[in-house]
């Protein structure tokens, strides 16, 4: 065994990375609104190499800074970052160097660029989401959430339904609750929206860890159309009690699935005023799937109120597309990159190499 073989990479696909860059000149487009205290007749790495190189190097996963005395002499990224990567050192700082106001001023540089690719549009979904992302270590906003039973953050996203698009991401703490901060954050997202748009239709789908009476007051104040899930009480299993004892018997003397809904008004105590509520009644052949949701889309309920999209998760992309070999050959007017012919996905990369 010896390492006498040529420069080879394992992320080759930063190569991919950086032609989206070159396309789109996302990160260039957030490094404006960072603010750089630094020296100027002393900078070495400017801020947006400093972003270029924290962004690629974590979607390759590697998950903090001091993977860079790692991968200093990596051939590909040296060549993608023009002049090597920054030091360890200089991506802490820059990573510690942001306060409230930078994620302020990214926030709305984030929500503002895509407020401009609405344009043309005639209907906006707004799907509204939370997830855990576990930590270990003693990260800050690191707190134990009793609901999933790990130290973690809670994070918040506010995704296009239509294209996916993510309108915002938000880190928050671990224990926070689902609806924490999402109404403040909507109504600043939404007054962008009107404000380039006021006759924009928009339609706001959520889980019912965001059904709240800030948010059904929101909906009036903007005259959004909506769909929320609500959880299950004694109020809504009295309204469902008929209809459920009705698809367990045409499953029991069928044996085949159904699903029936209904609907009825229905006002929590703390809601402002009542709400249309739609409940879905599933046999599934292992017991009843009970569901209920909040709506004022009575024409659309079942396509926007229960389905669920499937999307690639970040780790199969990871997996699939973004950990390849290569190997670096350097000439005086060109660099070459050669990537291994056993890789599964070619067609795939070389359709988004050259698209």
């Amino acid at each position: 065994m010896d390492f006498s073989a040529d420069a080879v990479s394992s992320d080759g696909a930063v190569l991919l990375l950086e032609k989206l860059e070159r396309k789109h000149r996302i990160l260039h487009y957030f490094s404006q609104v960072i603010p750089d205290c630094r020296d100027p007749f002393r900078i070495v790495h400017p801020i947006d190499k400093l972003l270029k190189q924290r962004v690629f190097t974590m979607v390759q996963g590697y998950e903090d800074a001091n993977d860079v005395q790692y991968l200093k002499n990596d051939p590909l990224l040296k060549d993608i970052l023009e002049g090597g990567l920054a030091s360890q050192p200089t991506m802490s700082r820059f990573e510690n160097g942001f306060d409230k106001h930078s994620v302020f001023a990214l926030c709305n540089a984030w929500v503002d660029r895509y407020v401009l690719t609405l344009a043309g549009r005639e209907q906006l979904v707004i799907d509204i989401d939370g997830t855990d992302d576990p930590t270990h270590g003693e990260q800050q906003l690191s707190m134990f959430n009793g609901y999933y039973g790990q130290f973690m953050y809670n994070e918040l996203f506010f995704h296009d339904g239509d294209t996916g698009q993510i309108i915002l991401p938000v880190l928050r703490p671990g224990n926070s609750h689902s609806n924490k901060w999402y109404v403040a954050i909507l109504k600043r997202i939404l007054k962008k929206i009107r404000a380039a748009y006021p006759g924009l239709k928009i339609i706001v789908r959520a889980d019912s860890g965001f059904s709240c009476p800030a948010f059904y007051q929101l909906a009036d104040d903007f005259g959004l159309k909506f769909a929320v899930g609500i959880a299950a009480n004694e109020t809504l299993k009295k309204k469902t009690a008929r209809a459920e004892k009705a698809v367990r018997h045409l499953f029991v003397s069928n044996n085949t699935k159904h699903q029936h809904f209904i609907s009825y008004t229905y006002q929590a105590g703390t809601w402002h005023k009542p709400q249309q509520c739609y409940s879905k009644i599933e046999s599934t052949g292992k017991g009843l799937n009970v569901r209920h949701i909040v709506s004022n889309m009575e024409e659309a309920i079942k396509k926007t109120g229960f389905e669920a999209a499937k999307k690639w998760q970040v780790d199969t992309i990871r997996a699939s597309l973004l950990k390849i070999g290569a190997t670096i050959k350097t000439t005086k007017r060109k660099v070459y990159y050669r990537f291994s012919k056993a890789f599964v996905h070619q067609e795939l990369f070389r359709q988004l190499v050259f698209q």
